[in-house]
């Protein structure tokens, strides 16, 4: 079985490119790969435009994410975040909190 999920590096732009599936059942690996992939970055640029499905445990994830880049002192923020991820964070009242661009 091949993995649900994508987390990739782009070497010529810095930007993390997250594809797949955010959700219970890959969270945890994803967040395993991106603690290696982020650990040498001053700066997160992560691009969510090839997600096909999320959940909130991939809202959970994105919060963990700008946590732990607060306290690293690094800048992130989340391109393309897709509408049904946005849907989410609306309900949780989070969407405001998320940094885009």
């Amino acid at each position: 079985m091949t993995e649900a999920y994508s987390l990739v590096l782009n070497s010529n732009d810095q930007c993390i490119h997250v594809s797949g599936e955010l959700t219970f059942a890959t969270v945890n690996a994803v967040l395993e790969q991106s603690e290696q992939v982020f650990k040498p970055l001053t700066s997160l640029d992560i691009d969510l435009s090839e997600l096909v499905h999320s959940d909130s445990a991939g809202l959970a994830l994105l919060v963990h994410w700008m946590r732990a880049a607060n306290k690293e002192n690094k800048k992130i923020t989340f391109q393309n975040i897709p509408a049904q991820l946005l849907a989410i964070a609306d309900v949780s009242g989070l969407d405001e909190l998320l940094p885009q661009h």
